[in-house]
């Protein structure tokens, strides 16, 4: 269970990481909301990685991973 724990705070670190750099522009940060195309940016980075980490599962799972697709 704890290792379950740590898996998830890795992968939403990750998450929020790659996705803050990927849809924030600029390092001033003078407004407390989010610009509509930050926002977008956000929802499509996260819904992404979210498809691919549960494909990535299910490969996994089913003990194809490593096969490529098929």
């Amino acid at each position: 269970m704890e290792k379950e724990l740590e898996y998830r705070a890795e992968m939403f670190n990750t998450l929020t990481h790659t996705c803050f750099h990927k849809c924030i522009s600029g390092k001033d940060y003078k407004e407390a909301e989010l610009y509509i195309g930050e926002n977008a940016c956000i929802d499509r980075c996260v819904s992404k990685y979210w498809q691919v980490t549960n494909i990535i599962g299910q490969l996994l799972a089913s003990g194809r991973a490593g096969t490529g697709p098929q």
